[in-house]
């Protein structure tokens, strides 16, 4: 089996539920950790000038709002973000799954919360329908650590590849060398390193 690089030219990003109430209820990993990589994904895209899809699900219930720095860093997908109305698997919701198919890519780069529910069933669905995607693990979580690895685990069994923020940034990057790798390893990378 070939291996095919995900690039900026070849994928897009989807960034499935990062609302403040959501996320609140995940304890697989730490919030700030999780929203840090969520923003770095967001960040990423935004420099590597790659699509962007943004949805919610009943922002003006529990759920809460979008994280607010997403408006910062992808106004136009933030204003466009689909706003579902409780519809569980996003890819159900004809806006979410036409913006989807908008983005002309059929790499997708993954990331939601929770893993358990809001990530796993687009996931499953857009595998089937012959996507290649891209879960991002650390950019999401679940509320407990079974239920996790029990989402990520039936993810990658339906073929989707698992990945770390890191290493999807690396792999998009490509070369730390060109303008853009430059402005991502010094904006993104250096600082989220431990010191």
């Amino acid at each position: 089996m070939s291996f095919e690089r995900y690039t900026a030219d070849n994928a897009a990003l989807l960034l499935i539920d990062h609302q403040v109430g959501t996320m609140g209820w995940v304890r697989s990993l730490p919030f700030e950790e999780m929203k840090r990589n969520a923003l770095m994904l967001a960040q990423a895209a935004r420099i590597l000038k790659m699509p962007a899809v943004l949805t919610s699900s009943m922002e003006d219930y529990a759920q809460g709002p979008l994280l607010a720095e997403l408006a910062d860093i992808l106004p136009a997908a933030f204003d466009a973000r689909v706003k579902r109305a409780g519809i569980v698997n996003a890819m159900d919701d004809p806006d979410f799954a036409a913006a989807v198919r908008a983005t002309g890519r059929k790499k997708l780069i993954v990331a939601g919360v929770t893993n358990d529910v809001c990530t796993v069933f687009p996931v499953l669905s857009l595998v089937g329908m012959g996507y290649q995607v891209q879960v991002i693990a650390d950019a999401g979580g679940s509320p407990g650590k079974l239920a996790d690895n029990m989402a990520l685990r039936r993810m990658e069994k339906a073929g989707a590849t698992l990945s770390s923020t890191n290493q999807a940034i690396a792999e998009l990057v490509g070369s730390w060398a060109t303008p853009e790798g430059r402005e991502i390893a010094q904006r993104l990378i250096m600082p989220s390193m431990p010191q």
